[in-house]
């Protein structure tokens, strides 16, 4: 029998945004634990924002769990919050609204920004870089410094050591800007390893001294001159079964007509402050429109070149969630709206 040191991962009840929450249990196994074998965890609710002191227990129940190379017999459990009697959904736990569809697809591509001492990481103290060009995808101390291509290189090798289903990542258009991207099937999957990969690359930011910004358009106010910044995004590329299978121009239109009905429920669910990024530029469509085009990156929803030449299979990009949004609610919201569109 070994120890293990078994992270339980969660969010708490802080809005807009929802925080990243951890703490450690031990526990012996005979060898890398089951999901099945991992207990439920009880918390202080109240210091989360998700009880009241009177009242403050709240249960954690593992929903999916990771190696964890960075400890000796170390575990990443993802988490759902649920009421005291363990079987209720917390009315914080955005995973419990997402439909069940296990044919479901997602992609998520994660932008966000080193940030250290109040500034993007490689911003001059008091001043600013370079305007945005040779940034994204760049190479060399100039573009992309020396503290975050290392960070980067380790986030990527902590990722794949713990299966997390990592796909790439690239310097972004802004300085001190840069985006992973994770791919999952089912409909919970992706949205799963995307919370534990963005624990990862926070927790990772403690050794540097670094914070990860996701908010959406950290670049405003003091920062907003004397140039234009990109802002932030988790573009999600969605599937399902019936996408991939059978699809056809019928049903696409019939698809696109729901999300444009539903646009302000998506909306609502696509991050705080999107008012900010999604203006019209920057490949942004404005946050009171929805459009669709043919590899249109300045779309609400961005139709690849494969998916028109496949006879409309495939999959689609929806182009609006921001960097801060909850894959959970993005997902649900996506599906729920699939959902309302009745198959031939």
């Amino acid at each position: 029998m070994a120890k293990y040191k078994l992270e339980y991962i969660w969010l708490d009840g802080y809005t807009p945004l929802a925080n990243m929450r951890s703490k450690t249990q031990i526990k012996e196994f005979a060898s890398f634990p089951k999901l099945e074998d991992l207990p439920m965890w009880g918390f202080d609710g109240s210091s989360t924002k998700q009880a009241e002191g009177r009242s403050s227990d709240c249960m954690l129940k593992p929903v999916a769990r990771f190696a964890d190379s960075t400890r000796k017999n170390g575990v990443l459990v993802m988490c759902e919050v649920m009421m005291p009697d363990g079987t209720t959904p917390h009315p914080s736990n955005s995973r419990a609204t997402i439909p069940d569809d296990e044919g479901a697809w997602f992609g998520f591509e994660q932008e966000y920004f080193f940030f250290k001492d109040g500034a993007p990481l490689g911003f001059p103290q008091g001043g600013f870089p370079e305007p945005q060009g040779p940034y994204y995808t760049g190479v060399g101390y100039k573009n992309v410094g020396s503290i975050a291509r290392e960070i980067v290189e380790k986030h990527i090798d902590i990722c794949l050591d713990a299966g997390i289903n990592l796909e790439g990542i690239n310097a972004e258009v802004a300085k001190g800007q840069w985006e992973f991207q994770i791919f999952g099937k089912g409909s919970k999957n992706a949205a799963d390893q995307m919370w534990v990969a963005r624990y990862i690359l926070a927790r990772l930011g403690e050794t540097y001294g670094v914070d990860i910004e996701w908010q959406c358009k950290p670049l405003r106010g003091a920062f907003n001159a004397p140039l234009d910044w990109n802002g932030s995004g988790m573009h999600s590329n969605f599937s399902t079964t019936y996408l991939r299978d059978k699809g056809g121009k019928e049903y696409f239109e019939k698809l696109m007509a729901a999300f444009s009905k539903h646009m302000d429920e998506h909306i609502a669910v696509y991050g705080p402050d999107n008012h900010l990024r999604l203006t019209g530029l920057h490949e942004t469509q404005s946050i009171d429109k929805f459009t669709y085009g043919i590899a249109d990156r300045g779309s609400s929803i961005r139709i690849p070149h494969s998916f028109v030449n496949a006879g409309y299979k495939g999959y689609l990009e929806d182009r609006r969630p921001n960097s801060a949004a909850d894959p959970y609610l993005v997902a649900g919201r996506i599906l729920k709206t699939i959902q309302t569109v009745p198959t031939p």
